[in-house]
This record gives structure tokens, C-alpha cells and sequence, in this order.
């Protein structure tokens, strides 16, 4: 009976040992897959043409094309500051293209480049006559770290960049915070901090509700055990990074924000469902105004419709910034 009970007992231990050691795998390949860049500084320092993936683009791709190669002929300011919530340098491009007063500080999605995603804010900002300040978020491009953290972390590097814009223009400078997905949870999410009064107005384009519920869904899709993985990841994330990915959230911030936002989103957008931004829309407790996007993908709607888009961006920003 004892070498029995010894036996179970060795096979209790071995699965639970198993367990664990799966559990750490898991969160490891897991935390890497979605929190660092595959190839390290090669997806880091991607080239702004690189193309969306899928058919939808096929028609759209020339001219992301053109815009981004207008915005790397356009003379710039490279400027650098450090994220005070850990130390990072961080990494913009400044353009200076009138003595407007009006900045509009942009922020790029997941995984991606300013001057791509970026690129119709360009075309806007210089046609509109703002001034503009393209950012490369943490852990992308020139930017230093190494986590991407939804919106957890960035939103502290957006309220940086706000007061970096009025330490070098000065205290009547109004500014406009964008972003297109990951980016438009930046501005989001930092909407629920203390802001400087400057910050006039929010432009957020196809952005998710929370880190958890984009995880998951992204997970699902591809096949993964989102119930299994998202915990592990958050784990992964704490231990590694010191914070935690349910902190809080787009959806969260807007609710209690009192800065005016208009949400633009793609009613075909197969990556953040349109949905959110509907969402995001209902939940935001301020001035708010929502732009659908007829057939417009991820990150594209000012591709599909840039008419449309600079009205409705335009008139934002007369109400809010005149």
C-alpha cells in the first residue's frame, strides 16, 4: 500500500510539474507573440511601405503609397524626449508647416510605422494648415523599449509629448491628439489622465475598447485558447513589466473623460470590429461626434473616403480649437 500511495503521489507531482512548465510556456510564447516585435529591430524599424496584408488593400495600396512618399520628402524635425513613467526615449517627427497654433500630435497602430499610418493625418495637417508631430510608439521604430502595451504604458508617453509640445511652443498652443488603432487607444486611454488644458480635442480612427477584449478576440480567431492564453499573458506581463493589462482601458477613460473625441471607424474593419468604436461611442461622457466609414478596412478609412474624413475632422477642429 505505501509504494502505492508513494506512486500516486510521484504522479500527482509529475503532472502538476507538467502543468507548470506548460502554463510558463504558454505565457512566454504568448507574451512574445503579442508583446514584441518576431524579428526584433527588422518588424522594429518596418519600411512605411510595407503593405497591409489581405484583399481589401489591393485597391487602396497605391495610394498609401503615394501619401507616404510625400511625407518622407517633407523636411522634418527628428526630437527626442524621455517617458517619465520609465525612463524610455521616445522618438517624433516634428513638422513645422505654418505658425498655426494648432498641433496635431499622431500615434501609429500595432506593430506599425508613423509615416504609414500617419500619412493621412500628414496629407490633413499640411493641407489644413496645422502642425503636426508624427510619434514612433514605445517599442516601434526609433522609439526605445521593448513591450508593446495596448495603451497601458503609452498613455503616459502621450501626456509626455503634450507637454513636450507646449514646453517648445508655449502655453497658447491647442493641440489635437490622434491615432489610428493601437494609437486611437493611446488617446483614448490617455484621455483618462490629467491632461494640460491645451489639449483642445481627441481624434481616435478604429480604435479598440480594452486590451483584453482585442487580445481575445484575435486569439479566438487564430485558433488559441483565449480563456487559457489572455490570463497568462497578463501574468507574463506583470512579472516582466511591472503592470497590468486590465488597469485600464479605453472604454474606461472615455466614460469619465471631458475631452471632446470624434470616433472614426471602418464599418468593414475586419481587425477592430466597428462595433467597438460603436462602443466607444456610446460609452464617451463628452462632446463627442462618430464618423462611419462606408466599406473602409482597418487603418484606412481616410484612404476610402479623405473628403469626407477632413470635413468631419475639419469641423472638429474649428468647434474645439478656434
Amino acid at each position: 500500500m505505501p509504494i502505492v500511495l508513494g506512486t500516486v503521489i510521484i504522479l500527482i507531482l509529475f503532472a502538476i510539474l507538467a502543468a507548470v512548465i506548460f502554463a510558463i510556456y504558454v505565457a512566454n510564447t504568448t507574451y512574445n507573440v503579442t508583446c514584441r516585435h518576431p524579428d526584433g529591430d527588422k518588424q522594429r524599424h518596418a519600411d512605411p511601405h510595407i503593405e497591409f496584408g489581405g484583399e481589401q488593400y489591393d485597391n487602396l495600396t497605391p495610394k498609401i503609397h503615394e501619401l507616404v512618399t510625400k511625407a518622407e520628402a517633407e523636411p522634418f524635425e527628428p526630437v527626442e524626449i524621455k517617458s517619465s513613467k520609465d525612463g524610455v526615449t521616445l522618438f517624433g517627427r516634428l513638422y513645422k508647416f505654418s505658425d498655426s497654433p494648432i498641433f496635431n500630435i499622431f500615434f501609429h497602430g500595432y506593430k506599425g510605422t508613423s509615416l504609414r499610418d500617419g500619412c493621412g493625418s500628414f496629407e490633413m495637417a499640411r493641407d489644413c494648415g496645422m502642425n503636426l508631430l508624427l510619434v514612433d510608439q514605445r517599442a516601434n521604430g526609433k522609439s526605445g523599449g521593448n513591450t508593446i502595451a495596448f495603451g497601458i504604458l503609452e498613455r503616459f508617453d502621450c501626456r509626455d509629448w503634450v507637454n513636450f509640445v507646449i514646453d517648445k511652443f508655449g502655453n497658447n498652443v491647442k493641440i489635437v491628439l490622434s491615432g489610428v488603432s493601437l494609437g486611437a487607444a493611446t488617446v483614448l486611454t490617455a484621455s483618462g489622465l490629467e491632461m494640460p488644458k491645451n489639449v483642445r480635442m481627441i481624434v481616435a480612427d478604429c480604435g479598440f475598447t480594452s486590451p483584453k477584449e482585442i487580445i481575445c478576440k484575435v486569439a479566438h480567431e487564430q485558433g488559441y485558447p483565449e480563456k487559457l492564453c489572455y490570463p497568462l499573458l497578463r501574468l507574463a506581463v506583470k512579472l516582466r513589466d511591472g503592470f497590468d493589462l486590465d488597469e485600464t482601458s479605453a472604454l474606461e477613460a472615455v466614460s469619465k473623460t471631458d475631452i471632446p473625441i470624434l470616433i472614426i471607424h471602418g464599418d468593414d474593419d475586419r481587425y477592430v470590429p466597428y462595433e467597438m468604436g460603436e462602443r466607444l461611442f456610446e460609452a464617451c461622457a463628452s462632446k463627442k461626434r462618430f464618423l462611419r466609414v462606408p466599406t473602409a478596412p482597418h487603418a484606412a478609412s481616410y484612404i476610402v473616403d479623405g473628403e469626407g474624413y477632413r470635413k468631419a475632422v475639419g469641423e472638429f477642429v474649428r468647434e474645439n480649437c478656434g
